[in-house]
């Protein structure tokens, strides 16, 4: 495999980052993974945005534009000839770089900034979840950034595979649901939709942005709250957002089979259209 490692194209096997970089000792870093169709990149802008505000957070200045970037993946798509493929997942990791031994971070980051490519298989049509120990901590900043350490996530997802699971929903530290371990979630509740509001420690998606724009278009009531575990046992339907996987219905969640909503396909194929939507501005 081709990847994009600070400014070059290069073979994985010769790739190198430094031995003390601080992503690689202390996960000092973020992410973004988005998706490719036939060689065009979906919500590009977003995640740039999305990863330069976790940078000015964490003080890690973002080496590239939001163009230089483009040019980045496109260079790579073709490198490992993947333009005419049908669904790439393209990662974007920034670490702060280098730096002294210790916690503390060099006063001048020298960022490293990488991008990889491969293809991504078509989603399931549906998953199944469980509720999983793990808590998501809502009073980090970091539970609100694409970061690199992603043990709570890690581990959560382990415990709803052992469970015989395909995700595992996480809770707050308060007990309200947060998201899954690499998605947020949406539940029906007759024919509104009700989602983790971000105090809860969520991720803002890219998807779940666009997704609630797109349910106030079509005149579904979207709301932000704080839900109790009980909510999800009386949901009307369920489903997951992110980059990959657009709106993944959940069928089942713990012992409890969860039906298709109604207007879940209605969002669904709305969604598709932005997509295209965006990938032809993309083109333009």
């Amino acid at each position: 495999m081709i990847i994009w490692i600070n400014g070059e194209l290069m073979d994985e096997r010769d790739a190198r980052i430094a031995p003390n970089d601080r992503g690689f000792l202390l996960g000092d870093g973020l992410f973004e993974t988005l998706l490719a169709r036939q060689g065009r990149i979906a919500f590009l802008d977003a995640h740039v945005v999305r990863l330069a505000a976790g940078g000015n957070i964490l003080g890690i200045p973002l080496p590239a534009s939001t163009r230089h970037l483009g040019v980045a993946c496109g260079m790579l798509l073709e490198a490992n000839g993947l333009t005419k493929s049908a669904r790439t997942a393209l990662r974007i990791t920034v670490t702060r770089g280098p730096g002294p031994r210790g916690l503390l971070p060099p006063a001048k980051p020298n960022p490293t900034l990488m991008i990889t490519a491969s293809e991504s298989p078509q989603p399931a049509p549906s998953q199944s979840a469980v509720l999983a120990t793990t808590r998501r901590n809502a009073l980090s900043p970091v539970s609100r950034l694409k970061a690199l350490p992603y043990l709570d996530n890690l581990l959560a997802r382990e415990e709803a595979r052992s469970r015989g699971a395909d995700e595992a929903l996480m809770l707050d530290t308060s007990g309200h649901l947060a998201c899954a371990s690499v998605a947020n979630i949406f539940l029906w509740e007759g024919d509104k939709l009700v989602t983790p509001a971000e105090e809860c420690g969520i991720l803002p998606g890219v998807t779940r942005a666009a997704v609630i724009e797109l349910a106030e278009r079509l005149k579904i009531s979207v709301t932000e709250d704080m839900i109790a575990p009980q909510r999800i046992a009386l949901a009307d339907g369920a489903f997951l957002t992110n980059s990959l996987i657009g709106l993944m219905p959940l069928s089942r969640i713990e012992r409890r089979d969860v039906p298709m909503h109604r207007l879940t396909g209605r969002l669904q194929a709305a969604y598709e259209l932005l997509l295209e939507a965006d990938e032809e501005e993309s083109d333009a």
